[in-house]
């Protein structure tokens, strides 16, 4: 996640809180995530769909943050 821009992402997790609060969001729903599929992902179903798009929501959310920060 974010590759490209890890330099940027340190930065705000250790100064901007709400970055910081997302960030570990998201990780903690990878995990879920990970968990629930299983090792070789047929675990897939309504509840793992639901925290995709949950994550997705949170990935976007620092997104917009790491853009402003660009600027």
């Amino acid at each position: 996640m974010f590759s490209d821009q890890q330099a940027l992402v340190s930065q705000l997790r250790n100064s901007d809180p709400r970055f910081e609060a997302l960030y570990d969001k998201h990780h903690r729903l990878d995990q879920e995530i990970a968990k629930l599929e299983g090792p070789n992902g047929a675990g897939y179903n309504d509840e793992v769909a639901k925290l995709k798009k949950e994550k997705l929501h949170l990935k976007d959310e620092m997104q917009k943050i790491l853009q402003r920060c660009e600027k």
